[in-house]
């Protein structure tokens, strides 16, 4: 198959950024998206010009390394898939395809399509761990959960922190990485010692980092390659109001 690339190309947050042509003739259907990049820069390295800069890492999609916009959508148009996992038959031959880097005032442009996501992990170091000090870990056997919580607990720990969220968000809002965060730990009874510093010091943290607001568009949960659930938002919300009355009726 041949296709025709329409890339972004930039070369830090600081200069500005244009589009640029490629084309690629008879390229494997099978193979994937990030080997047809891989192809595209041997070439361009061939010619004594500049690859083009993105994201990978493991390329097994559960590392949340890679991540752009391929014709306006976060991974590419398959579905719970991400960029790294997505496949060129999913294209059609001569198909035109735009790759650009995630759009959001806290995704700074590194270079090309790869962007500063530091933002996330500050979050994280927020508070998105259990503390050492809070008590002798028992044995996890021991501990009674209700199926549905850990249920729901895993669903949610199973955010790979790509970003693919904020850049579907018209407001760039990072509400459904943030309450993945806490809702898998607010669920579970090792989270319960910190739950009410835990959301308050992240949602603090992620409105610091210039995150926009939620308005419940749903293009969060529609585009996250792991398919979270945007009922972790509603738990994020309910954990946040419980934080802030709790606050209140200490100073009271």
């Amino acid at each position: 198959m041949n296709i025709n690339l329409k890339i972004w190309r930039q070369p830090s947050d600081k200069k500005d950024g244009k589009l640029h042509d490629y084309r690629l003739e008879n390229v494997d259907p099978n193979i994937s998206f990030l080997e047809m990049l891989d192809i595209l820069n041997n070439k361009l390295v061939k010619e004594k010009k500049d690859p083009v800069a993105f994201d990978h890492d493991c390329r097994e999609g559960i590392c949340g390394s890679c991540g752009f916009m391929i014709n306006g959508r976060p991974h590419g148009p398959q579905k719970a898939t991400t960029v790294c996992q997505l496949h060129m038959r999913s294209f059609n031959d001569e198909d035109d395809i735009l790759l650009e880097p995630f759009r959001a005032k806290s995704f700074g442009v590194i270079k090309d399509l790869s962007v500063d996501r530091k933002s996330f992990d500050r979050i994280i170091s927020a508070s998105g761990f259990v503390s050492v000090d809070t008590g002798k870990a028992e044995e996890a056997n021991y501990i009674p959960i209700q199926k549905s919580n850990a249920d729901e607990a895993f669903l949610s720990a199973a955010c790979i922190g790509c970003g693919a969220c904020v850049a579907a968000c018209k407001n760039s809002s990072a509400m459904l990485f943030t309450s993945a965060k806490v809702s898998h730990l607010a669920l579970l009874p090792q989270g319960e010692v910190e739950q009410a510093d835990r959301v308050n010091k992240m949602v603090a943290t992620m409105d610091a980092e210039g995150f926009g607001a939620c308005t419940n568009t749903g293009a969060c949960s529609a585009e996250c390659p792991k398919e979270i659930s945007q009922t972790n938002i509603a738990r994020l919300n309910r954990e946040f109001v419980k934080a802030q009355l709790g606050s209140f009726i200490k100073k009271k």
